[in-house]
């Protein structure tokens, strides 16, 4: 299979294929006679094995650990799980943040005529004039 199938096999695009490999995300493909890459069924997998995990918030390392994971016949469930319940921190962190985001911003907002007039509270905030 060429990168224009692996491609479309994994809803990936061939530049993001090809960026995987090169980061050593993914094992390299093959290369025919002619130079070009070709793919194999489990290359299909880890590209989609990857796509996944990114898909959950995974950053690309972290996807590579787990793929690591995955391939290894000697690993445990307590590794993978513990590796998941870490990710589950950082975005619980990340949701706490947003929110104090929100927090922040819905009073500032709430303030604002939304009018003709010059007058704004938001950049006035922004721009450290109000209190």
């Amino acid at each position: 299979m060429n990168i224009s199938q692996a491609a479309a096999a994994t809803g990936l695009s061939a530049k993001t294929i090809r960026y995987y490999e090169q980061q050593g995300i993914v094992a390299p493909a093959e290369r025919s006679d002619n130079g070009y890459r070709t793919y194999s069924p489990v290359h299909i997998d880890e590209l989609k094995f990857i796509k996944r995990t990114r898909s959950l918030g995974f950053s690309l390392e972290e996807g590579r650990d787990l793929l690591r994971l995955a391939q290894d016949p000697n690993r445990t469930s307590a590794q993978v799980k513990s590796k998941a319940l870490e990710h589950i921190q950082q975005i619980t962190e990340q949701i706490e943040a947003l929110e104090a985001m929100r927090a922040a911003l819905l009073p500032i907002v709430e303030q604002c005529q939304g009018d003709e007039s010059t007058d704004c509270p938001i950049i006035d905030q922004l721009s450290g004039r109000s209190q």
